[in-house]
């Protein structure tokens, strides 16, 4: 076998990534073991990665990593956020560029420019960091807008406002925070 003068990270390691994808080394799945989990804060859907995701993705990485190697059942958790105010902005100023207004869209027609640049945009981030190596469990990326989620967050507001209705307490004494 011949080693290479010079190391390519392009060639070694995406065959190591894709051995290891392979081989649900980063899969978890209930068993005797203590279990760590991290779920990903997840990045919005509008952008790419930058290095305040860097810090945050490599610290998490590091902490299952080493939890893994300490014997735990070792999750972690990738997924993305709707962002809708930012995904909001950028789909209005692309419409704008093609000389569209918002006004002019019934809500269904602007939502399906929004969903085109969810599902155009919305997995850059998380591409980006496969090609980075993150050890995260990729069968069980999240959507905060897809159905499981959305069904969990109506059902934490429709409790918060019946316990604030039958306490007559404001919303914002069940521990909202005021914006």
């Amino acid at each position: 076998m011949e080693i290479s003068a010079k190391y390519s990270p392009n060639e070694i390691e995406a065959r190591w990534y894709q051995y290891w994808l392979d081989n649900g080394l980063f899969k978890s799945k209930p068993d005797g073991r203590k279990p760590f989990t991290v779920v990903i804060p997840p990045p919005n859907v509008t952008g790419v990665l930058h290095m305040g995701h860097m810090l945050n993705n490599t610290i998490q990485d590091i902490l299952v990593r080493r939890a893994r190697m300490m014997g735990f059942n070792a999750l972690w958790v990738p997924g993305t956020d709707h962002a809708s105010i930012a995904t909001e902005a950028k789909v209005v100023n692309k419409l704008a560029q093609q000389g569209i207004k918002k006004t002019d869209l019934t809500r269904e027609q602007f939502l399906t420019h929004v969903w085109d640049w969810t599902n155009e945009h919305g997995g850059i981030i998380l591409k980006q960091l496969r090609k980075l190596g993150a050890s995260c469990d990729w069968d069980r990326t999240a959507f905060t807008m897809d159905e499981t989620r959305s069904r969990s967050v109506i059902k934490v507001f429709c409790d918060l406002y019946e316990k604030a209705s039958s306490t007559g307490a404001s919303a914002w004494s069940t521990g909202i925070p005021r914006p």
